[in-house]
């Protein structure tokens, strides 16, 4: 009987001395393994393990396959992007509103004010957490024909939409172009081969996904940000504590400088000559657009569903005010 009992007590004061068990988490990227995103996940998971957890990363290239994983349980966590990730929190869902952030000082400010404690409750939507968020970079229009710099001139067009992106559908419909439906991991092609005659994507795209074959010489990037797109990490509520998910945002706000590192080298790596410029007056015809249109995304109205979470737009439009105070819409009526 001593025996057992002294057993029974070594064990239980073994038991938490043994080695947490490894957090599965399903990382997309669409170059896998050794992309730039996964290798910053993979960095965020080596500061993690100082904070007692173990990530044990799997490597995707289709991040349909990536988040399936994690729906059916394959994986405790996921890293993907937001259009992704929405439907777990769309709070955070809503950053990459359309034309909400239109500079990266403005997303610096949203980042730095989500990864605060008191944002934490904003964290949690049903049984999900969000357990970290990184730039992904500014989404811009790629174009076949350097015409193409106007919404009016979008008319018509075949654009590449990705088919769960319901912003993008609303948005590709109000210019009256032609939606494609696609996915990340064909939408490069249709538009490197013609099948459309535009496609949205981060600057990373030009090299990665061969983008410039599709830009030929006859076309060009428009040089406006339609959405700051962001890898968010999502992992299920009863996976960290909350103390330990709250210092995992910190330590995914910590590594902001590295990913924004890696967005301005992508940019930058872009000749300039395929840059297409838009006129200040162009600038302010697309931002009324564009708010418009989140109007009618956070609203559900014009045919729209209720895709943007109202609180997000409040706290995007008042970065975009503090920033920039004369823009018509700080004034506006019907402001965010």
């Amino acid at each position: 009987m001593f025996r057992k009992t002294t057993t029974a007590l070594i064990l239980s004061l073994a038991a938490p001395l043994a080695a947490a068990e490894p957090v599965k988490m399903c990382v997309f990227d669409v170059i896998g393994a050794n992309g730039d995103m996964y290798n910053m996940v993979k960095d965020y998971a080596l500061e993690m393990k100082a904070h007692g957890v173990d990530f044990e990363l799997r490597p995707y290239t289709d991040e349909g396959v990536a988040v399936g994983d994690f729906n059916s349980g394959q994986c405790d966590a996921v890293a993907a992007t937001d259009l992704r990730t929405r439907p777990f929190n769309r709070f955070t869902g809503s950053i990459s509103a359309v034309g909400a952030i239109p500079t990266y000082d403005d997303l610096k400010t949203v980042l730095a004010t989500l990864a605060q404690p008191k944002a934490a409750k904003l964290m949690k939507q049903g049984d999900y957490e969000v357990l970290g968020i990184v730039p992904a970079g500014a989404g811009y229009l790629f174009v076949n024909d350097r015409s193409i710099d106007t919404a009016g001139e979008l008319a018509g067009k075949r654009m590449a939409t990705l088919d769960y992106q319901k912003d993008a559908i609303h948005m590709v419909n109000h210019v009256k172009a032609t939606v494609v439906p696609s996915d990340i991991t064909n939408f490069a092609g249709k538009f490197n081969n013609g099948s459309v005659d535009t496609a949205y994507a981060p600057a990373f795209a030009y090299e990665a996904l061969e983008l410039y074959k599709g830009v030929g010489d006859t076309g060009g990037i428009v040089d406006y940000p339609l959405a700051q797109l962001t890898i968010q990490i999502i992992a299920k509520d009863d996976v960290l504590s909350d103390e330990v998910a709250q210092k995992s945002r910190e330590v995914a706000w910590g590594m902001y400088g590295q990913a924004m590192d890696l967005i301005l080298k992508n940019e930058k790596n872009i000749p300039q000559e395929k840059w297409v410029k838009i006129s200040e007056a162009d600038i302010g015809g697309y931002q009324e657009m564009f708010r418009e249109n989140r109007l009618q995304l956070r609203d559900g109205t014009d045919g729209a569903s209720k895709v943007y979470d109202p609180r997000m737009m409040s706290l995007l439009s008042k970065v975009r005010c503090a920033s920039n105070p004369g823009a018509s819409e700080c004034t506006a009526a019907n402001r965010e």
